[in-house]
């Protein structure tokens, strides 16, 4: 009986191997990330990866990943967002959403906000954000916090009394730790995605 081929694991490890290392695997490599042992079967592989616009022909006939396989978006220019003006679309340069918004992906984890604490930071119930760890907050940075044994999402900030955890709402006053205090991760992004 022949074996079957997971296209979509193939595909996940692929992607994980060119967003790590920032280019192509060779064949060799690609024989261990897809648990291959002749290469032919990669040949086939990427044959089928080709095909399905996974992989694109550079112009020395190199495979090379597309934006399908990066998940890059086209940058199209730029908008004004005060008074309106003329703008054409001109294809500026593609880029990976992932790269754009990560710095150390081993170290980012994304969680879904609830509450209306961070309003006025631009920070809505249902928003995700994009969370660092190991990294030292500043003064004004808003953080993942876990005080007195209950997790939060606040404007990390220092003041003669220590650490002061504000929100960004009139409605929450600030919190300040009676017992403990572990600071989580930084947020690095916000994430927000209009309509169904």
């Amino acid at each position: 009986m022949p074996r079957t081929c997971d296209v979509d694991a193939k595909l996940r490890a692929l992607r994980g191997f060119v967003r790590r290392e920032r280019r192509m695997p060779g064949y060799r490599e690609m024989l261990r990330l897809f648990g291959y042992r002749s290469k032919n079967a990669v040949f086939g592989l990427l044959r089928r990866l080709t095909a399905s616009g996974h992989l694109v022909k550079n112009s020395a006939g190199k495979l090379q990943p597309s934006g399908q396989l990066t998940g890059q978006v086209r940058l199209l220019g730029l908008i004004q967002a005060g008074f309106p003006s003329p703008a054409e679309e001109e294809l500026l340069d593609t880029l990976s959403l992932d790269e754009f918004l990560i710095r150390r992906p081993e170290a980012t984890f994304l969680l879904k906000v609830t509450g209306d604490s961070m309003l006025d930071a631009g920070i809505h119930p249902g928003d995700m954000v994009l969370v660092e760890r190991g990294t030292t907050p500043k003064p004004g940075d808003i953080v993942v916090a876990q005080v007195d044994d209950e997790w939060t999402l606040k404007y990390y900030n220092k003041d003669r009394q220590g650490v002061r955890l504000d929100p960004a709402n009139a409605k929450y006053t600030t919190i300040r730790p009676k017992r403990s205090l572990t600071l989580g991760g930084v947020v690095r992004a916000v994430v927000r995605k209009y309509g169904s």
